[in-house]
C-alpha cells in the first residue's frame, strides 16, 4: 500500500430490535460518532470540505433487521482489528452491534457494486392478521418461483417505472411453520427487490418481520460473504520461545 493511502477496514454490524425504525441515514450518523467516540484515527478527503473516509454499504429498508449490516472506512493507522468490535459497539444504540472486522486489500471493490446478492427471513401471516398455514405458503411459493414475471411498479427518480422482478428472485421457500417463515435469496444486480414487493405477488399475505441474514459477493462462480471478500489475511504473531 502506498503512503498516504491509509488503512481500509471493513466492519459488520447488525441491526436488530427496536432500532430497527430509524432510517438508513441514522444509522450512518449514529456509526459516523461512535468512530468519534472510540477516537478511531479515521483518514479525511482532501479538499475545501474534509469528510471522513467512511462508505456504507447497500442501504436497508427503514422497518427492516440486519444481522449483516456492512461499512468500508479508512484509518490512518494500521490497528489490530480484531480490537474494534469491543471498542466500537459501547458508543453505539441499542440493536446496533459490530459483530466483525477485517482489513481490506488495496483499492477494493465499493460493496454497493460488489454484493450480488443478499439472502431474508421474512415471517408472514394472512393479511387479515391470522397465521398463515404453512402448506398454503409453501404452494404459494413454489408457485411464485413457477411465474414467467412479477410486475411491480416502483417510484424512481420522482417518476413512476414498471419493472419484472421476477429475475431478481434466486431462491423462494418456506423455512419454519411457527411463525410461517420464507427464506429469500434477491439478487442486487443489475436490478434490486424488497422483500414485500416478492410477497405481494403471493397475495392474502402481510409481512410480520424480515431480517437480512447474508449478502453475498459473487465472482467466478464462487460466492463469499463481505468479510471474506477482498479482504488480506492477517499476519499470525509468532510465538515466545
Amino acid at each position: 500500500m502506498r503512503a498516504g493511502e491509509g488503512f481500509p477496514v471493513r466492519l459488520q454490524y447488525t441491526k436488530l430490535g427496536k432500532i430497527r425504525w430509524i432510517s438508513h441515514r441514522d444509522v450512518a450518523r449514529a456509526l459516523e460518532r461512535a468512530f468519534r467516540v472510540a477516537r478511531l484515527p479515521l483518514a479525511f478527503s482532501e479538499g475545501f470540505s474534509p469528510h471522513p473516509k467512511v462508505s456504507f454499504g447497500l442501504a436497508l429498508s427503514t422497518g427492516h433487521e440486519s444481522e449483516a449490516e456492512y461499512v468500508d472506512l479508512v484509518l490512518t493507522e494500521d490497528l489490530a482489528v480484531e480490537t474494534l468490535p469491543g471498542v466500537i459497539t459501547p458508543a453505539l444504540p441499542d440493536g446496533i452491534t459490530v459483530a466483525g472486522a477485517a482489513q481490506l486489500v488495496e483499492r477494493a471493490p465499493a460493496l454497493q457494486e460488489a454484493v450480488t446478492s443478499c439472502e431474508w427471513l421474512v415471517e408472514v401471516a394472512r393479511s387479515d392478521g391470522l397465521p398463515a398455514d404453512p402448506h398454503e405458503v409453501r404452494e404459494q411459493a413454489e408457485a411464485v418461483s413457477a411465474f414467467p414475471e412479477i410486475m411491480v411498479t416502483k417510484r424512481r427518480k420522482g417518476r413512476e417505472v414498471t419493472e419484472d422482478i421476477r429475475p431478481v428472485i434466486r431462491h423462494l421457500t418456506v423455512c419454519g411453520t411457527a411463525p410461517v417463515t420464507l427464506a429469500m435469496e434477491l439478487f442486487t444486480q443489475p436490478r434490486s427487490a424488497r422483500p414485500g414487493e416478492v410477497l405481494a405477488a403471493f397475495g392474502g399475505l402481510s409481512e410480520v418481520r424480515a431480517v437480512r441474514t447474508h449478502q453475498w459477493i459473487e465472482r467466478d462462480g464462487a460466492r463469499q460473504e463481505p468479510l471474506d471478500a477482498d479482504t488480506r489475511p492477517r499476519v499470525p504473531e509468532a510465538r515466545a520461545s
